[in-house]
């Protein structure tokens, strides 16, 4: 009788701890955690990746595991995590070309708001408009006139059609009045070594991967794409400094399968909040030229929805459909 009864009190807990979020969320996380991305290694978001998980890892005492699956503009890697349980197991490191997706491809299987759970978001960063050292304009202002000059004369980079570099031209070239030829590229790598060649004369890179080519002079940087001057280049002006409004920032954040349970959210966020605040988590960032962006879930969402809003316009109104 005392060993059913003790069964029984078993099955109890067990069905309680089912049915109950905070019971069954008490030791998250089970086994690793797989934070995906979807960029190649060694890229921005790849980076920052792996600065958190390190982080999350020490606190949280299973390893967080960072996975690179490319395709389809970060389309297949946030599919693969919109698919996951929603058990904080398979979290996806969103980027501004979640935002810029949204409205770029017509057929997505997924809504990236609609079918995410927002965690947190992490840092965002600058874009750098680079020219060659030997291109005449030595400013913004001056790169402007320049290009009102010869319409559709100069050839503008990018890392492919609707990437951050592409829609941040966009935006300058309509803030500022001028037209340009796009010549997209698969990555940061190659339209830089087309700029350095003098195949294009402009491009808006990432800080990652332009900053040894900044210092060493082989590409000269006219602008932030920010509406401040960065830390990692605080020589170098903001774009509003020239275009008051201008904001092209990319940005990272944490996303989960829809449904997670909230516990499970407000954990990670609360982790990767505290990741944020420390002085060797926020230098590293630092040094890609990232500044943090601690806040609540619902901070993150918002971000989110303003950037979805704000690339939406730009994308419609140069037609780089995808379909």
């Amino acid at each position: 009788m005392l060993r059913r009864r003790k069964f029984l009190q078993f099955g109890a807990a067990a069905i309680a701890a089912t049915a109950s979020p905070a019971l069954a969320t008490a030791a998250y996380p089970a086994r690793p955690v797989y934070l995906i991305v979807g960029f190649s290694a060694g890229g921005n978001t790849d980076l920052v990746a792996r600065i958190l998980a390190q982080w999350l890892w020490q606190k949280f005492g299973q390893p967080f595991v960072v996975e690179n699956r490319t395709g389809a503009a970060t389309n297949l890697a946030t599919e693969q995590v919109i698919r996951a349980p929603p058990d904080g197991h398979t979290l996806l490191v969103a980027s501004a070309a979640n935002a810029i997706n949204a409205t770029l491809f017509r057929n997505l299987k997924f809504n990236f708001i609609r079918d995410t759970e927002p965690v947190a978001a992490i840092a965002s960063a600058p874009l750098v408009m680079c020219v060659h050292p030997s291109f005449p304009p030595a400013s913004v202002a001056a790169f402007i006139e320049y290009a009102k000059s010869k319409p559709n004369g100069l050839n503008f980079g990018s890392s492919g059609v609707g990437s951050p570099p592409h829609v941040a031209t966009e935006l300058f070239k309509r803030m500022a009045g001028v037209t340009m030829q796009h010549v997209p590229y698969r990555g940061d790598a190659e339209a830089i070594s087309d700029l350095i060649g003098g195949r294009v004369q402009v491009y808006f890179a990432t800080l990652p991967g332009s900053m040894e080519f900044i210092r060493a002079r082989a590409l000269r940087a006219l602008a932030v794409t920010a509406t401040e001057r960065s830390s990692a280049l605080p020589e170098v002006a903001a774009m509003a400094e020239f275009l008051p409004g201008y904001d092209a920032s990319i940005w990272n954040g944490i996303s989960a399968p829809k449904g997670t349970p909230e516990q499970i959210v407000a954990a990670l966020n609360r982790c990767i909040n505290e990741g944020l605040a420390d002085p060797k988590v926020s230098a590293r960032l630092a040094e890609l030229g990232a500044k943090t962006r601690p806040g609540t879930p619902g901070d993150y969402a918002r971000l989110v929805a303003g950037e979805t809003d704000k690339w939406g316009a730009i994308v419609r109104s140069t037609g780089s459909y995808i379909e």
